[in-house]
């Protein structure tokens, strides 16, 4: 039995980690390369058409994005990383806005991190995650675009992929299949996130 989503609002944009909501309420962040059907996704998962800004264009999402869910925790729409055509200032900028929000933000709880499931293992999310390891961020891995595969490819793809992480990793992170188009992993995230959220509750 899934999280019922009853309410999805937006709440604030920016670029200063100390500008972001006060309070305790638990927020699980969703970060991945630019154009791997995050804004997709966080649709996806709130049953909202245009909740999170999808975009033909890579690296629209600028700013820490808050939505209140059930009012009672958040999703965080992160920047994308490693986006190409920015400048090397534009850049740095972004990597220190998305490390202060990883690293400082005590209210984040769970680290989405998404991977298309289409492309073999990239050293930028490779490295991404080793930086989490090392930082000790709790984070999950969502791949997505499950869909475009075909039933034998996708889950293959997964496999490999997986079998990569076990190189560097003694225990891996939890992970989901997921579909924007078909709503595939929406059920199991969201009891992913419902379950932290009732460990909190029980703390």
């Amino acid at each position: 039995m899934s999280i019922q989503i009853k309410s999805a609002e937006y709440v604030i944009s920016n670029s200063d980690v100390k500008k972001c909501p006060e309070g305790n309420i638990p927020e699980y962040a969703f970060i991945g390369r630019s154009n791997v059907g995050k804004s997709s996704l966080i649709n996806m998962l709130t049953g909202r058409n245009a909740l999170a800004k999808t975009s033909a264009t890579p690296g629209k999402t600028l700013l820490i994005n808050h939505f209140l869910i059930n009012k009672e925790w958040y999703i965080v729409d992160l920047p994308g990383y490693g986006f190409a055509k920015r400048s090397k200032d534009s850049r740095e900028k972004f990597k220190k806005m998305i490390e202060s929000y990883i690293l400082r933000r005590m209210q984040m709880t769970n680290l989405f991190v998404l991977v298309d499931s289409r492309h073999k293992p990239q050293n930028i999310d490779l490295e991404f995650m080793e930086w989490l390891g090392e930082n000790g961020v709790p984070f999950s891995i969502v791949f997505t675009k499950m869909d475009k595969l075909g039933k034998e490819a996708g889950p293959r793809n997964v496999r490999d992929y997986l079998k990569v992480l076990k190189e560097s990793w003694e225990e891996l992170p939890p992970y989901f299949l997921t579909s924007s188009e078909d709503g595939r992993g929406r059920d199991e995230i969201l009891e992913y996130i419902s379950e932290i959220n009732k460990s909190l509750n029980e703390e």
